[in-house]
């Protein structure tokens, strides 16, 4: 795969981390981007540094933004990453999860956000399987399937 830039926004947003957030963002940010397959696109969104389906693909979002697809921010005492890909495919979701339960670590994972206050915390060969293995088209047809049409919305 081919490894997209990193943009200057979003290097400025690790860069202007304290030192603890910064190193434990950075491994996930380069291992998420190594993996992640065409299409999608790197920038800040919500505040932080994610990966969309930009609008000139699929412009018909709920909120006019582009779609997410995996973002990944610091909190105070941890780092999130949010497979977005999860919340609508729940085939997706239940193989992920029972895939890294049985690594015998802890998924601390609310909805498609996964706390680590270390990177022993996160099963990135995990993470990047499932961030490769969701290319653009099968995102969008699950997004397709678990949305609402937009009339109701």
């Amino acid at each position: 795969m081919i490894k997209q830039p990193v943009p200057v926004e979003v290097e400025d947003y690790v860069n202007d981390l304290e030192p603890g957030p910064r190193i434990l963002l950075y491994p996930v940010l380069d291992a998420v981007r190594d993996a992640m397959p065409p299409g999608y696109v790197l920038g800040m969104h919500g505040g932080i540094p994610g990966w969309t389906v930009p609008l000139s693909r699929y412009p018909h979002t709920h909120d006019g933004e582009p779609l997410a697809y995996v973002s990944l921010g610091a909190q105070t005492h941890y780092g999130s990453l949010y497979l977005v890909g999860l919340v609508s495919d729940p085939e997706t979701d239940a193989a992920f999860r029972a895939e890294w339960t049985a690594t015998g670590r802890t998924l601390n994972m609310v909805k498609s956000c996964i706390r680590f206050k270390t990177l022993v915390d996160i099963d990135l060969d995990i993470v990047t399987r499932f961030v490769a293995g969701m290319p653009v088209e099968h995102f969008l047809s699950s997004y397709e399937r678990a949305r609402p049409p937009l009339s109701q919305l």
